[in-house]
């Protein structure tokens, strides 16, 4: 810690957010960087572990707040999935397996030749599969984008989240087993928690569409009446132990194919998406101790860029067969930079197992620290080079 400043507690975090609210929007009209690169810098600089305006992420209720505003992205994001299109089009699954299952090789494989303990490079090439749905979804209502690259990067960002999370529970599961011996805890805490977060998550998409119709009025009260369901749905997940990642996902997922309608002003969620998404960045970024992210540098520096590459050539391979060019296939793995929110969330989650992994993975924390400022650019250079944004900075 550099410095210790005194405020009370309750003030603490209302502070950050408008901190962190000011910073964005003058930092985003100045720079023309994205504003949640802006309020993840906030965060990690008044975070308790560098000035210490903060009070320390375990001991804050922040993980919730910052949980219900990753559930309404993730909502938003399987709201917007089109399951037909990836019937139709198999090759954009094809590349999501490749980039995801590459990302995963690549990762392990200079992790362990860099001298990582094989479960250490196990979690950190399940966590680095995934592109955040959060940076993504937010450079691109941002930046008003839409197009071929927007669209296949919001998809392969669903898809590499889901296949994230499968690999993750999986390498925790065999954690526990090594640790325990139980079989059972190990299987309950892996693959039977994934098939009833899933299944709670249908459950809302066929749930409340059908109460909504039931009350009638359907398309001024959608905003409303699904940020409310994320909000149960993700307290829920929460006190069941379940994943609140996978279950508000497929929330958003079944809700769009049981024929429900949001407008595009309902997308997002207004205001209140607006609002939670700078809490959910600065709390991410608070979870980073500068000491722990310069320990691992080194090799943080070098799977970010190993990343990268594996995901513009999985992406870039299958773009002509999946009917798109060269130059948009590269622009697509590109857009799949994010990596930040979407791994400390899934870290988080496992401190109810009594399992501090955060502590243990010091190149994660570097990479996440970079890209939580370098992904959200990257995705935006990406869009304004595809020529698929509509607002000023391009």
């Amino acid at each position: 810690m550099l410095e210790t400043l005194s405020i009370p507690y309750e003030l603490a975090w209302p502070f950050a957010i408008a901190i962190g609210w000011v910073a964005g929007e003058f930092g985003h009209r100045w720079t023309g960087l994205p504003r949640i690169s802006l309020y993840g810098l906030v965060g990690f600089l008044l975070a308790n572990t560098q000035i210490g305006f903060l009070p320390k992420a375990a001991d804050s209720n922040m993980l919730v707040l910052a949980d219900v505003a990753f559930g309404l992205i993730l909502f938003e994001l399987g709201y917007r999935i089109n399951l037909h299109w990836l019937k139709v089009n198999p090759w954009i699954g094809a590349s999501s397996v490749a980039e995801a299952l590459g990302t995963f090789a690549v990762v392990y494989y200079i992790a362990t030749w860099y001298g990582a303990p094989t479960m250490t490079a196990l979690l950190l090439a399940s966590l680095a599969m995934s592109t955040s749905p959060a940076g993504i979804l937010r450079v691109i209502n941002e930046q008003s984008s839409s197009g071929q690259v927007t669209e296949r990067a919001l998809h392969l960002s669903a898809l590499n989240s889901v296949m994230a999370v499968f690999a993750f529970k999986v390498i925790i599961g065999y954690w526990l087993f090594q640790s325990s011996g139980s079989i059972l805890k190990a299987g309950w805490n892996s693959l039977v928690e994934l098939i009833l977060s899933a299944l709670l998550g249908a459950l809302f998409g066929v749930l409340i569409p059908a109460l909504r119709r039931r009350l009638g009025n359907v398309g001024s009260d959608a905003t409303v009446g699904f940020a409310i369901g994320v909000i149960l749905l993700v307290a829920l997940s929460h006190a069941l132990h379940f994943s609140p990642i996978l279950s508000t996902l497929t929330f958003g997922l079944v809700a769009r194919h049981r024929r429900e309608t949001l407008s595009q002003t309902q997308r997002n969620f207004g205001v209140l998406g607006d609002l939670l998404v700078i809490p959910l960045f600065i709390f991410v970024a608070t979870t980073l101790e500068w000491q722990q992210a310069l320990a691992g540098i080194g090799l943080g520096l070098l799977l970010i860029v190993a990343r990268i590459l594996a995901k513009i050539v999985g992406v870039t391979l299958f773009s002509r067969v999946s009917g798109i060019s060269w130059r948009k296939g590269l622009l697509t793995g590109l857009a799949l930079s994010p990596a930040s929110v979407f791994a400390i969330l899934m870290l988080e989650q496992t401190r109810f197992l009594q399992i501090d992994l955060i502590s243990h993975l010091a190149p994660l924390a570097a990479m996440v620290l970079v890209m939580e400022v370098i992904g959200p650019i990257l995705t935006q250079r990406a869009l304004i080079w595809a020529r698929e944004t509509s607002s000023e900075e391009n």
